[in-house]
């Protein structure tokens, strides 16, 4: 924050001559994962199933996440720890060789899962807000789980048999589902996708909190407000404000090479 806006941080303590109570949430804890995600198994689309049971090999083109779902329970014997279940859901792009024929599209959907364990502050607090009256009970008194989690970087990937074990039991969210325009297969195919990703990913838990902060004024928009969102800058006037590259002209000097008056010197 300080390198951003240091005059708001260099302020003087007469300055301060008010303070807000102000509701927010506090992070309680966090943490952050690098996963290896080896071996996932790709669930292919019925006509990208197809077209992987004849082939001779595939490529995977890209992975993108869709979909994060996020479950919090509190551990047993443990006041304030708390499990955060993780399901992450990828849509896997890939080409498959068949024959001397151009690359057939694959599109197939990943799943990972995955749990963390942080505290969370627990409370015994019964908490009711006007935005829920039609609600019998109190809001949960849980944590709430925040994930930040990039694209997954994709690492390898091979074919495989279907000997191993069918796991058609995972529920597919709606958004998930949408995604694909055919039905998932599950079983009976002749060849396996597998695909091993990478996957950065920051978890925390909040819990809402009311505190008191020193105000130095309220915030007006510096920025006017405008009617044409597609109108860009123009060139010349971004082109104005860029420092001389003045040292971009300067000749580089040869690595070893002596200067014009360690040269004169022996002379």
């Amino acid at each position: 924050m300080h390198d951003f806006c240091p005059e708001a941080l260099c302020c003087r303590p007469e300055d301060l001559t008010r303070a807000l109570s102000i509701h927010t949430r506090k992070i309680t804890d966090s943490c952050r994962d690098s996963d290896c995600i080896e071996d996932l198994r790709v669930y292919l689309t019925r006509e990208s199933q197809n077209a992987l049971d004849g082939a001779a090999g595939a490529k995977i083109r890209c992975a993108e996440l869709l979909h994060t779902a996020i479950e919090v329970s509190p551990v047993a014997f443990s006041r304030n720890q708390f499990f955060i279940d993780l399901t992450f859901y990828y849509r896997i792009i890939a080409d498959a060789a068949v024959g001397s024929c151009r690359p057939a599209g694959l599109c197939g959907l990943a799943l990972f899962s995955k749990r963390a364990v942080l505290c969370g502050e627990n409370t015994e607090v019964h908490i009711f807000s006007s935005d829920d009256n039609n609600r019998c009970h109190d809001l949960t008194s849980l944590p709430t789980a925040v994930v930040e989690v990039l694209d997954p970087i994709v690492l390898s990937s091979r074919l495989g048999g279907s000997c191993g074990p069918d796991h058609g039991g995972f529920q597919i969210p709606e958004c998930v589902r949408c995604a694909f325009d055919d039905e998932l297969v599950v079983s009976g195919e002749r060849q396996r996708l597998y695909v091993t990703l990478g996957q950065f990913s920051i978890i925390r838990l909040e819990r809402d909190a009311q505190l008191i902060v020193p105000v130095l004024d309220y915030a007006i928009p510096t920025k006017e407000c405008r009617d044409d969102p597609g109108c860009a800058e123009d060139p010349c006037d971004v082109f104005s404000r860029i420092p001389f590259p003045a040292d971009s002209f300067t000749p580089a000097v040869c690595p070893g090479d002596s200067g014009p008056c360690d040269s004169c010197r022996g002379s």
